[in-house]
């Protein structure tokens, strides 16, 4: 901990806030005095606990915030660092209001925090100590959450990404068809290529994948390793194969190497799963935009000159702009259009506590074991992983939402609340009704079959055919799948885009309805031992 001087303002800088050009630091419209002005940057052991971190995500964000903090020394501004073992209290509001009590600044200032809970936690920590408090717009995004506010109000009580993506499009002129006759119309003659992305890997594998960029860590963050495992002993996870990057430049280089490797095939292939391949021709840089090691204007800006000199195809450009520019900034304004109701959202009432092996892999099924297991070792694991694989298990077994929310804020290093929570109660497990999607994201093993080799040696068949011949129990989310369209089938039925589903159920006997829920049952009564 650096020595205490009373600054003219504490700047309190969050983990998942290190950016120089932010609003309370080096951005435009700021007014930070590095000679008046001081930094706070806290580390608290409580926020790996509240839930059960990922040793990986603990390590990711601890050598983030030292690095960045070493940077900023290095521009000559004061920071007072407050590491783990300095204090005897865990929260970092608890941190925050001791630290407001000890250096008495005329002022807090901070960028909005991530999570709805943290800005009402610190808005309280600045009264108590009668602290004056500003909280600034955070840059990094493309939209304000006023700005976003006011366009849901024009949409009502359902949302739809598509709708923003296009309007964030027009605004922000990207990927937009250059010659003059079609000012505003969208490269290559529509707004999304969503159905040439959906490919799953040729029979005989995925083949050669150029490899992800990998860091070597340095000292700060060997120094992090050493104490989360000093810290954290107990905690899941795997730090031996971690390689984030972990500062701005690290950052770059990610960035630089997937357009120029990985971006070519990442539309194709972006839903396609194999087993032991856990990168695929992914991006990886999640962790890097949700810490704010990069601006997501010059991430979509290197995407689209990638297309603009035919590095790239548009259907694999578009698709990685839309999760940029339109499903990561819509995502977060419908975190906080729905705060505080959205972290106890529970639409279909599901009580049941998380499986144990969601903490080990240690499960029959191949898929789940394939997406977990990687989870552990490196506190990754794609998005279709995640919405059709453990979230969709999630969903048909009727897991308690906020158990499945508080596992996916554990395991994944790019895992933060206002990106994760409604990723999770509203794309996978539909918690809050349909707030922002049109439908249930439901689908039996037949699914996963098609997008992976996962089936093929698995001690489950994906349907009941297979199950026949080749004596094999059927697979526990084909069951539950029909179990789920029974139980739901009048809504099912009435959604357009679910009705074609809901019809499969209503052609069977009611003798085969009992038995599918005799199955599924029997599969619920068992699922630590899947």
């Amino acid at each position: 901990m650096t020595q205490k001087t009373t600054p003219r303002r504490l700047v309190l800088i969050l983990g998942d806030q290190l950016d120089m050009n932010s609003t309370c630091l080096f951005g435009a419209g700021s007014s930070f005095d590095a000679q008046l002005d001081m930094v706070l940057m806290i580390e608290a052991p409580g926020e790996a606990t509240k839930v059960w971190g990922h040793k990986a995500r603990i390590a990711l964000f601890l050598s983030a915030m030292r690095h960045f903090r070493d940077a900023l020394v290095e521009r000559g501004v004061r920071v007072q660092y407050v590491n783990l073992e300095d204090s005897a209290e865990p929260t970092l509001v608890g941190r925050l209001t001791e630290q407001l009590r000890a250096l008495k600044p005329a002022a807090l200032h901070l960028t909005e925090p991530g999570a709805w809970q943290l800005q009402q936690d610190i808005t309280a920590a600045a009264a108590s100590t009668q602290v004056s408090l500003r909280i600034v717009d955070d840059s990094h995004f493309m939209v304000s959450r006023a700005d976003f506010a006011r366009w849901a109000s024009k949409y009502g009580a359902s949302l739809r990404m598509e709708f923003f993506y296009r309007e964030m499009r027009r605004k922000h002129a990207v990927l937009l068809d250059p010659t003059a006759s079609k000012a505003g119309e969208p490269e290559g003659g529509q707004w999304n290529f969503d159905a040439e992305n959906r490919k799953g890997y040729p029979k005989a594998g995925p083949g050669l994948i150029p490899p992800h960029e990998q860091f070597e860590p340095d000292a700060v963050t060997q120094e992090v390793m050493a104490d989360v495992q000093r810290h954290f002993p107990a905690h899941p996870g795997s730090l031996t194969s971690f390689a984030w990057p972990v500062t701005r430049e690290q950052a770059l280089v990610a960035l630089s190497g997937f357009i120029e490797a990985r971006l070519v095939n990442f539309g194709d292939y972006q839903d396609a799963m194999w087993e032991g391949t856990p990168f695929g021709w992914h991006s990886l840089l999640s962790t890097s935009l949700n810490l704010h090691l990069l601006d997501p204007r010059e991430v979509i800006a290197a995407a689209e000159a990638a297309y603009r000199a035919g590095k790239a195809p548009i259907a694999a450009v578009e698709g990685f702009v839309r999760q940029v520019l339109g499903w990561r900034e819509f995502i977060r304004g419908v975190y906080w259009l729905e705060m505080p109701g959205m972290a106890v959202a529970n639409h279909f009432g599901h009580q049941r506590p998380l499986p144990k092996w969601f903490w080990t892999g240690q499960t029959h099924m191949a898929c789940a074991r394939d997406a977990i297991k990687q989870t552990l070792e490196h506190g990754y694991a794609h998005h279709i992983q995640r919405l059709m694989v453990t979230g969709l298990f999630g969903l048909l077994a009727e897991i308690k939402p906020s158990e499945v929310s508080d596992w996916y804020l554990a395991v994944y290093v790019d895992a933060v609340e206002w990106v994760e929570l409604p990723n999770v109660m509203g794309m996978a497990l539909y918690a809050d009704g349909g707030r922002f999607t049109s439908k249930p994201y439901v689908a039996s093993g037949a699914y996963i079959q098609r997008m992976s080799n996962h089936c093929g040696g698995c001690r489950y068949a994906p349907d009941a055919k297979t199950a026949l011949s080749k004596s094999k129990p059927l697979c526990p989310y084909t069951t539950l799948y029909w179990n789920f369209l029974d139980k739901h089938e009048a809504a099912l039925a009435a959604n357009p885009r679910t009705g074609l589903m809901a019809k499969n159920i209503t052609r069977m006997t009611p003798e085969q309805r009992q038995r599918i829920r005799d199955d599924a049952q029997r599969v619920l009564e068992t699922l630590d031992e899947l």
